[in-house]
């Protein structure tokens, strides 16, 4: 149906709707997007892929959809799609120079990649949190699509797969560092996160409608902020060694250690204030946190 999103299950029909040759090799590719051939208004409601897809572009002037939001290539750089995902690609003229490297999951199943390709926070980033790279880290991630299609021109023996297999994996904690790297060199853009992030938790919190909404979830935190889950807990723990779910039990910690200090509120009501169901539930992370319980810590906050 044309106003559902187009649904691509195998690599080889890619290949045919972007006008390009069947794959060297069915369950893995390297699709040059500068020689596709396509109409980008028979992809207007999206397109859906059930394999991996980890793009390099270069000179990127259109827009690229993304979930939510909007990744504009035009200084080049890397984005990861894993199955399942939707992609609009939107500007009738756009020019989507650069390549892309499709990996369907069955080509590593039977690898240690199969279980190690989820620890990659990154195929859950949105598009706007895509990879910049250097000129250098750029020559590097095109070294490795060198060595892929290599391989892919090669004449397949019993190596090839464990050789690719090996190349992707590479790909894959390049892409690892230079998000480490992106991190610590958008530091000023990271830290006014983290301060929109202290502000509006301080704001929920100080909220008396909290109890009413419950803890403020990471999801919720996440689009408030107008970033991806993954991308967030990711940045967190590179800038404060937290996830964003620990960083939010940190500012709920505080502020229950504000009532406790105003002696007013009984450990009860100041659960129940923070948005807990159950007090036992508030009991728990509080002691966890604080190696403490609510009444053992108002009882020494008197004491001294």
């Amino acid at each position: 149906m044309k106003d559902q999103p187009k649904i691509f299950n195998n690599i080889s029909e890619l290949h045919k709707a972007m006008g390009q040759p069947k794959p060297m090799h069915p369950l893995i590719s390297i699709l040059n997007y500068g020689e596709a051939v396509f109409d980008p208004k028979d992809f207007e409601k999206g397109i859906i892929l059930n394999f991996y897809k980890i793009s390099f572009k270069t000179n990127f002037t259109g827009k690229l959809r993304y979930g939510h939001g909007f990744y504009d290539f035009e200084e080049g750089g890397m984005s990861f799609v894993s199955p399942g995902q939707i992609l609009r690609m939107q500007d009738e003229e756009a020019d989507y120079s650069g390549m892309s490297l499709h990996i369907h999951p069955d080509f590593f199943r039977p690898y240690s990649l199969n279980t190690n390709i989820k620890k990659y926070g990154f195929f859950g980033y949105a598009a706007s949190e895509a990879l910049y790279l250097s000129e250098k880290e750029k020559e590097t991630i095109l070294g490795v699509f060198a060595n892929i299609q290599n391989e892919l021109n090669e004449r397949i023996d019993n190596f090839s797969q464990d050789v690719i297999i090996s190349q992707i994996e590479l790909l894959l904690n390049y892409s690892n560092r230079f998000y480490n790297r992106q991190f610590l060199t958008r530091k000023a853009i990271n830290n006014d996160v983290l301060a929109k992030l202290e502000t509006l938790l301080n704001t929920y919190f100080d909220d008396e409608e909290t109890i009413l909404n419950g803890i403020p979830t990471v999801q919720f935190v996440a689009d408030e902020l107008k970033l991806s889950p993954r991308y967030l807990s990711d940045l967190l723990r590179n800038l404060c060694g937290q996830n964003t779910q620990q960083f939010i039990h940190d500012k709920l910690i505080e502020k229950a250690k504000e009532y406790i200090a105003t002696g007013t509120l009984s450990v009860s009501e100041i659960a129940y204030k923070l948005g807990f169901e159950h007090p036992q539930s508030f009991n728990k992370l509080f002691k966890k946190k604080t190696n403490s319980s609510p009444i053992a810590f108002k009882e020494s906050f008197y004491k001294n």
